[in-house]
């Protein structure tokens, strides 16, 4: 490889780590991203943030280039969700979380007509196993769910989905090279699992078939933010 295409590929991989800003104030997420700054492009945004200021904090960030993954798992009836979409759409988003359920990814999906916002189909969260899915009354375990979820996602026209690593190279045979298969529960060997239960290292979840990985606290609660985003880059990259 040479110099040129080592730096594309090193580029490539820096759009392919989200960085999770689960951080409870926007001075706190304020100086993550500083500290990130120059190593780390994409940023992801959740309910704990979003509440605390952090919608404002994304706009900020996206008009200035910064791509912005608003992780807010939507869920309504068909018009409201529309109407969200409508209005995340005008703020400048990268990716935008909706919950599986065909009719309110079909809505979704039509509201975002026409903009560049990639729409991602919450299959089964990292946080569940077997028997979460059985309390919340699934008839399927969630390898089976993910997998059903990810088709209706395809015929919903959605732009990628979201799953643990576990499930990607699974799921990227049924939605083909197109989609975004973006994968939470990202854990560097070492790292505390927290409560993440189905849970895979940057470079196995590169060699599933993940585009994007989505990394949290293993980053933003490190002593050196920079230098651990750096190492993931580089086992990224080595897959």
């Amino acid at each position: 490889m040479t110099d040129a295409e080592d730096a594309m590929h090193a580029e490539t991989m820096r759009d392919r780590l989200i960085v999770g800003l689960d951080l409870p104030t926007l001075r706190e997420a304020e100086q993550a991203v500083r500290e990130l700054d120059g190593v780390v492009s994409f940023y992801k945004i959740g309910y704990q943030l979003a509440f605390a200021g952090g919608l404002d904090f994304a706009r900020e960030l996206a008009s200035g280039g910064t791509k912005i993954f608003l992780d807010m798992k939507l869920l309504d009836i068909d018009n409201t969700v529309a109407k969200g979409v409508e209005n995340i759409v005008k703020m400048g988003m990268t990716m935008l979380t909706i919950h599986a359920y065909p009719k309110a990814m079909r809505a979704a999906v039509e509201a975002a007509r026409g903009s560049e916002l990639c729409l991602l189909a919450v299959s089964v969260l990292t946080s569940m196993d077997e028997q979460d899915v059985i309390d919340a009354g699934y008839e399927y375990d969630p390898h089976t769910l993910v997998l059903r979820r990810s088709e209706q996602a395809l015929h919903a026209g959605m732009g990628g989905v979201v799953c643990s690593a576990e499930e990607a190279e699974a799921v990227r045979r049924i939605v083909g090279p197109g989609m975004a298969v973006v994968t939470p529960g990202i854990r560097p060997k070492g790292s505390d699992h927290g409560d993440q239960k189905r849970v895979v290292t940057p470079a196995q979840a590169i060699r599933n078939g993940s585009s994007h990985l989505v990394v949290g606290r293993p980053i933003v609660g490190a002593a050196d933010r920079r230098a651990v985003a750096e190492a993931i880059l580089d086992e990224m990259r080595s897959a």
